[in-house]
C-alpha cells in the first residue's frame, strides 16, 4: 500500500467514527504534511522560473535551461526524479542514494524506459532509407543527401534516448557517396560536351585533391575537373554536417545533439576525401569561424593505416593534429592497445571497420558482447550508476590498523557494488518491458536485431546487446583518505588504486556471469555529480584537506587537476586503469600556451598515448574568441579583445569530454575544478 492509500483509509475510518474533531485535525495535519513534501519541489520550480544560476539549472552545461523548452525539460526532469524515487527503485537503492553512496544517472529518464546511447550503423539507412514516425527518406544517392541523413539519424534517435549519439565509421559509411558524386559530375560533363566519358566512371583515382586544369588536356582534364567539383561538394557537405550538428536542436528544442564521429582508418581515395574535408571544415570553424562544439571527433589510431610514418593516412593524422591544436578535436582512440583489438580484424577486409572499437566522445565504450559479435556498431549503453568510493574511504579513515582499514573499505565497496548492480538489473528489467513502437527509428533496425521485432513486440530480447555500467568517482580523494597521498604522488597509493579498481572490475564480472549481461566498469564522466557527492560528504565529515576542501571530487581515476606533473608521468599513472574500465575511460592533458602554433606537441601526446597503451585520449587547451571581430588567443583570464577592445569574449574549454560554448554555463563545482587546473609539460 502507498502512503496516500493508508492515509485515505485512516481518514475514512475517522470520518465514520464519533470523533469528527480528530478527523478534522487529521485532515489538517495531512494537508500540512503534503505542503512540506511539496515545498522542496516548489522551491526548485521557482529557481527554474526565475532562471537562477544553481546546480539544478546548470546540471548540464550543454542545455540552456532559460529557454521555454529548456524550462519545460527541467520541470519534467525534477518531477520524474521524485516519481522514480517513490515508485521505481528499490528501498535499498533509494537508501543508498539518499545516504550519498551511489548516484543513478539520468534518473529523470528512468520512467520513459529509454536507453543511454547508440553507435549508429549509418549504412543501414543510407542504403535502405528510413521512416521515423512521420514521412520517410529514400536511400542516399549523393554526398549531400548522405550527410543530411547522418544528421537526421542522430537528431531523431537523440529524441528517443537520454545519452549521446555516435557514428562508428564515418569515413567508411560516406566514402561510397564520394564516388557516386564523382560519377554524377562526369555525367554532367557528358551532357555538356556530348562526348562519351562513361569509361571514366570506374577510372582509378589515387586521391581526391583539387589541382589546376591549365596544364591538362583530354581525358586527364575531364577527370580532374570532375574530381575538383567532387571535392568542392564533399567539402560543402562536411561543412553542412558540422553546421547542422551545432544548430539542430533535439529533446524538445533545448539542446543540440550530443554527437560523435569516429574515423581515420579508411585508406581508400574516397575515404581519405571524407576525412580530409571533415578536418578542413572543422579547422575553418562554423558561422563566423567559431570552434564547433559538436560533433566530438575521434581519430582511430591503427598501426599500418593511420598511426605511424609510412602509413597511408599518416598525412591526414598530421592534419588531424593541426586541427586539434586549434579546435580541440579530434580526440584519439588507440586501436592497437590489447583491449581494443578484435582478432577478426583483417586489413584486407573491405568491411574491417566492423571489428574496430569506436567510442562516444565523452568516453563511453561499447565493444565486448556476451550475446553477439564483438563490435561497437548498432549497440550502446543501457544505463549506468556511480559509486561514491570517497565516502567509503572516509568512513574508514579513523581505523588505525592499515590492514583492517583496507579490509573494511573492501567490505563496503562490495556492499555498494552489489547494490548498484542490483539497481541496474532492476532498471534493465523495467526497460525490457518497452515496446518496439516506443522507439520508431532506434528499433527500426539501428539497434542490433531490432528489425526482427514486430511493432508491438517488447524490446526485451534485443536489449541484451547493450551494456550496463558501474561507475566510480574520486579515486584520488579515496586514496588520500586511505593512505594520505593520491596515486600521482605515491607508488604505494598507485598500487592500492590499481588493486581497488581491479577488485571492483572482478566483482562486477561475477555479477555479469550471474545475470549473463554486459556489465562493465566505467570511469564516470562526472559533471553535475562531481559537486553533488562532495557537498553532502562535506556536511557529514567536515572539511578535510585535499578531500572535501574543494567543491568537487576528481573525475574517476584521473590524477588531480591541481597536481603538477609531466604528460609522461600522468600517462604512466592513468594508463593501467584503462584496461580495467572497459565501460569507458579517457586520458587528457592540459597544454600551455597557444597550441595553434604547436601541432607537433599534439603529435607528441599521440605518441605518448600509443606508447603507454592508453585506450582513449584528448588534448585540452584554452581558446578565446572575440565575438565582435573574430580575433583569437590563448591568453588566460582575457577580459578584453586586444584587437578591437571589445569585452564580448567567448572562452571555450573541455568539461568532461565534450566542449561547451561558454564556461559561464558550467556549474559551480566544474568551474572550481577549471580554476584549479594546471598545465602539463
Amino acid at each position: 500500500m502507498t502512503v496516500e492509500e493508508i492515509q485515505d483509509q485512516v481518514e475514512e475510518r475517522l470520518m465514520a467514527s464519533n470523533r469528527k474533531d480528530v478527523a478534522r485535525k487529521y485532515i489538517i495535519y495531512r494537508n500540512e504534511r503534503n505542503k512540506i513534501r511539496k515545498s522542496k519541489t516548489y522551491a526548485v520550480f521557482n529557481s527554474i522560473v526565475n532562471t537562477e544560476s544553481n546546480d539544478v539549472t546548470k546540471e548540464n552545461a550543454n542545455m540552456n535551461a532559460e529557454t521555454p523548452a529548456g524550462m519545460m525539460m527541467k520541470f519534467a526532469s525534477e518531477t520524474t526524479k521524485a516519481y522514480t524515487d517513490d515508485e521505481l527503485i528499490s528501498n535499498e537503492a533509494r537508501e543508498a542514494v539518499d545516504n550519498n553512496y551511489i548516484h543513478i544517472h539520468d534518473k529523470d529518464y528512468y520512467p520513459t524506459k529509454s536507453l543511454t546511447c547508440l553507435q549508429h550503423p549509418l549504412d543501414r539507412i543510407l542504403n535502405n532509407g528510413f521512416r521515423a514516425g512521420h514521412g520517410s527518406s529514400r536511400p542516399a544517392k549523393r554526398i549531400e543527401t548522405a550527410s543530411i541523413i547522418g544528421c537526421i539519424s542522430m537528431e531523431t534517435v537523440q529524441n528517443e534516448m537520454h545519452g549521446g549519439q555516435a557514428i562508428p565509421a564515418f569515413d567508411y559509411y560516406l566514402a561510397p557517396y564520394v564516388r557516386k558524386t564523382y560519377i554524377e559530375e562526369v555525367e554532367k560533363l557528358i551532357e555538356f560536351t556530348g562526348i562519351d566519358y562513361t569509361y571514366l566512371f570506374d577510372e582509378e583515382i589515387e586521391d581526391y585533391v583539387k589541382r589546376p586544369l591549365k596544364t591538362l588536356t583530354g581525358k586527364d582534364r575531364v577527370k580532374q575537373q570532375a574530381i575538383n567539383k567532387t571535392v568542392s561538394r564533399v567539402h560543402q557537405s562536411m561543412e553542412a554536417f558540422i553546421h547542422n550538428m551545432n544548430t539542430i536542436h533535439s529533446r524538445g528544442g533545448n539542446q543540440v545533439v550530443f554527437s560523435s564521429i569516429n574515423y581515420g582508418t579508411d585508406t581508400s581515395a574516397e575515404g581519405r576525401c571524407i576525412i580530409r574535408e571533415i578536418l578542413n571544415s572543422t579547422y575553418d570553424g562554423v558561422g563566423n569561424g567559431e570552434t564547433p562544439i559538436f560533433p566530438i571527433q575521434i581519430w582511430k589510431l591503427k598501426k599500418g593505416l593511420s598511426a605511424e610514418k609510412g602509413d597511408k593516412n599518416y598525412d591526414l593524422l598530421e592534419l588531424a593534429c593541426k586541427v586539434t591544436a586549434r579546435r580541440f578535436f579530434p580526440n584519439f582512440i588507440n586501436l592497437d592497445t590489447p583491449f581494443n583489438i578484435n582478432n577478426l580484424w583483417n586489413e584486407k577486409d573491405p568491411e574491417r571497420y566492423k571489428y574496430e572499437c569506436a567510442t562516444m566522445g565523452c568516453r563511453t565504450r561499447v565493444f565486448e558482447n556476451r550475446h553477439g559479435e564483438k563490435s561497437s556498431i548498432g549497440r550502446g549503453n543501457l544505463s549506468f550508476t556511480t559509486i561514491n568510493i570517497v565516502k567509503l574511504a572516509l568512513e574508514c579513515m579513523e581505523i588505525e590498523n592499515y590492514e583492517k582499514k583496507i579490509c573494511k573499505f573492501y567490505e563496503k565497496l562490495d556492499k555498494y557494488t552489489d547494490v548498484a548492480v542490483r539497481q541496474l538489473y532492476d532498471r534493465y528489467c523495467f526497460q525490457r518491458t518497452a515496446l518496439k513502437s516506443q522507439f520508431p527509428l532506434l528499433m527500426a533496425g539501428l539497434w542490433n536485431d531490432s528489425d526482427k521485432l514486430d511493432k508491438n513486440d517488447k524490446v526485451e530480447d534485443v536489449l541484451k546487446q547493450g551494456t550496463l555500467g558501474i561507475g566510480f568517482i574520486g579515486l584520488a580523494e579515496c586514496l588520500i583518505a586511505l593512505t594520505g597521498k593520491h596515486h600521482g604522488e605515491s607508488e604505494k597509493s598507485q598500487k592500492l588504486g590499481i588493486e581497488i579498481i581491479t577488485h571492483l572490475r572482478d566483482r562486477v564480472r561475477v555479477w555479469a556471469d550471474e545475470y549473463d549481461l554486459n556489465y562493465s566498469v566505467l570511469a564516470t564522466p562526472a559533471e553535475g555529480l562531481s559537486g553533488r557527492f562532495t557537498k553532502k560528504d562535506k556536511k557529514d565529515f567536515g572539511i578535510i584537506e585535499h578531500i572535501t576542501d574543494k567543491e568537487y571530487y576528481t573525475n574517476s581515476n584521473h590524477v588531480p587537476v591541481w597536481y603538477h606533473c609531466t604528460i609522461k608521468h600522468k600517462a604512466e599513472v592513468e594508463s593501467p586503469y584503462h584496461e580495467l574500465t572497459l565501460g569507458g575511460h579517457i586520458f587528457y592533458v592540459e597544454l600551455d600556451g597557444d597550441a595553434t602554433h604547436n601541432p607537433e606537441a599534439v603529435m607528441q601526446v599521440v605518441k605518448i598515448i600509443r606508447d603507454n597503451n592508453i585506450g582513449y585520449g584528448s588534448i585540452n587547451h584554452l581558446r578565446n574568441r572575440c565575438l565582435d571581430c573574430g580575433w583569437e588567443s590563448a591568453i588566460r583570464d582575457l577580459k578584453q579583445c586586444l584587437e578591437c577592445g571589445s569585452e564580448n569574449i567567448d572562452t571555450i574549454e573541455r568539461i568532461t569530454g565534450y566542449l561547451v560554448g561558454a564556461i559561464n554555463s558550467w556549474n559551480n563545482a566544474k568551474l572550481a575544478e577549471l580554476n584549479d587546473r594546471v598545465c602539463h609539460n
